[in-house]
């Protein structure tokens, strides 16, 4: 039984895209090429990897313990061929990235820099926006990861992504007193310069109910009725509503993730390992888990 690595990494693209078609776009091939390299595959396996569940595609029993083969084999061979057809990178590059990455995900990203380039030394924190950019700023950290709003974006930024904010509240807490409580990421959130003009231009009065460092907290205060918050819009459900009084507010801006390097000659290593950071969060599938701050 021999497996090749570009079969192997087809069948790795439908599972992460969940259809041929999908994958077809991702990889640069046909449709027809990519559904015949996963039937050459099963022939060599001698058994069927995928079943199709609906509109996607999952993998069967031996198609599950073939994935997390495939997904090693493919790793090694892809990092063989980096190494050898890049430089090694020396020196030390400081990274600093929002709760809004997902901290795992930028370690993984990290991580597996790290083991293609590992005479580099990679130092990592994690931090709200509003505090890693003046680290950047003066150079304590040489690439950054953190939310802006269009009007604080650079030319030199490289978007990985956009959301929308949304004022929000427990559905059966309307907070129409003459006070509001509400629910933030502190002092140095993010989104507390945009909010509280707002809010004074309304005339309402406010106070501080909850400040927390994480969306997970926040998410859980405004779930459990503490207050009023701010959140991107995907993390509307049962317990979190928009917030009915805020309908004739002044719009909330929208806000980008974005990537930004220190001013001025950058270290050599930083320039791949943006590129890492690119690669992971725009070319491929989506699986973040979002956090605000």
């Amino acid at each position: 039984m021999l497996l090749d690595v570009e079969s192997l990494r087809t069948y790795l693209a439908v599972l992460d895209w969940g259809s041929m078609t999908r994958a077809a776009e991702h990889v640069g091939l046909t449709q027809s090429a990519v559904s015949w390299k996963i039937k050459r595959l099963e022939r060599r396996v001698g058994r069927p990897l995928l079943i199709r569940d609906g509109h996607t595609l999952r993998p069967t029993r031996e198609g599950r313990i073939l994935l997390a083969e495939a997904r090693s084999i493919v790793g090694a061979h892809d990092r063989a061929v980096y190494r050898l057809a890049s430089p090694d990178f020396t020196g030390t590059v400081k990274v600093g990235a929002n709760e809004d990455t997902s901290a795992p995900r930028m370690a993984s990203i990290l991580g597996r820099f790290q083991r293609m380039h590992p005479s580099a030394t990679i130092e990592f924190v994690v931090n709200q926006s509003r505090l890693l950019v003046p680290l950047l700023e003066r150079g304590a950290i040489d690439v950054a990861v953190i939310q802006v709003t269009p009007d604080d974006q650079r030319s030199s930024d490289v978007v990985l992504w956009s959301d929308e904010l949304r004022w929000v509240a427990h559905p059966d807490m309307p907070f129409d007193g003459e006070v509001v409580p509400l629910v933030t990421f502190g002092e140095n959130g993010f989104y507390r310069p945009v909010i509280e003009p707002i809010l004074e231009r309304q005339h309402i009065a406010y106070t501080y109910t909850v400040s927390a460092p994480t969306s997970a907290a926040v998410r859980a205060a405004v779930a459990a009725g503490l207050g009023v918050g701010v959140l991107a819009s995907r993390h509307l459900g049962d317990d979190i509503a928009e917030w009915a009084r805020a309908v004739d507010f002044d719009p909330l801006p929208p806000v980008r993730q974005i990537v930004r390097t220190v001013p001025g000659e950058q270290p050599a290593i930083a320039a791949p390992l943006i590129e890492a950071i690119v690669d992971e969060f725009i070319d491929r599938p989506s699986r973040r888990d979002h956090a605000d701050v």
